[in-house]
């Protein structure tokens, strides 16, 4: 598949057929997944590949627990889930069927390894994301490539104590997120609809429009 394509396409899938992802396709991925840009090649990224039922079953309690929290009546995001009842239903539906994805891959990072450069700024740090992230989006594309789909969520951060214990995560290591991947049930998306570049591609001062 061409790269544009994928990157066009993967979209989040919420949705996925009952078939295992074989371990060579994953191996393939994580080995494409591994060249993405980080800070000093320190190569902080370590994955779980969550397949066991039980400890699924325990990711999804706290998964769909903080879902509720946070969309609940009463929650943050109360009013944006009731204005958008209808289209917040694949996410519900995600959120009640976390454990049925075919595998749930654990994104950690060595903490100690991360280039940390905007800690003193006096705002939410994310410089350090940069040696991570990129991985990650690198083997969402390339599980696309080969028709697997993905669900990235960074919700189940929170329960990060808790995560550690269950999976065994040393304490010098960091959940930065997880990747929910399977076949997915209902086609990829033909199209994702997102801002188009006009708006958000500045000429030298922010806000002065590159593309007009």
């Amino acid at each position: 598949m061409d790269v544009i394509e994928a990157m066009r396409t993967t979209g989040t899938c919420r949705y996925y057929r009952d078939d295992p992802v074989p371990d060579d396709v994953l191996y393939a991925a994580f080995d494409a997944a591994r060249f993405a840009p980080q800070g000093g090649n320190r190569q902080p990224v370590r994955w779980i590949a969550v397949r066991d039922q039980a400890l699924k079953t325990a990711l999804a309690e706290r998964y769909l627990r903080l879902w509720r929290e946070e969309f609940a009546p009463t929650g943050p995001s109360a009013p944006v889930a009731d204005r958008h009842s209808k289209a917040l239903t694949p996410s519900r539906d995600h959120a009640e069927h976390f454990a049925d994805a075919p595998v749930i891959l654990v994104l950690c990072a060595r903490e100690s390894a991360l280039k940390v450069t905007d800690s003193n700024l006096g705002r939410t740090s994310v410089v350090g994301g940069a040696s991570i992230y990129p991985t990650m989006q690198n083997l969402c594309l390339a599980l696309r490539s080969v028709g697997v789909a993905t669900t990235v969520t960074t919700m189940l951060c929170r329960e990060e104590p808790a995560v550690r214990e269950l999976l065994g995560i040393p304490d010098e290591y960091l959940t930065a997120a997880y990747v929910c991947a399977g076949y997915p049930a209902r086609p990829f998306p033909a199209r994702l609809r997102r801002r188009p570049v006009e708006e958000f591609v500045y000429l030298d001062r922010f806000g002065d429009p590159l593309y007009e």
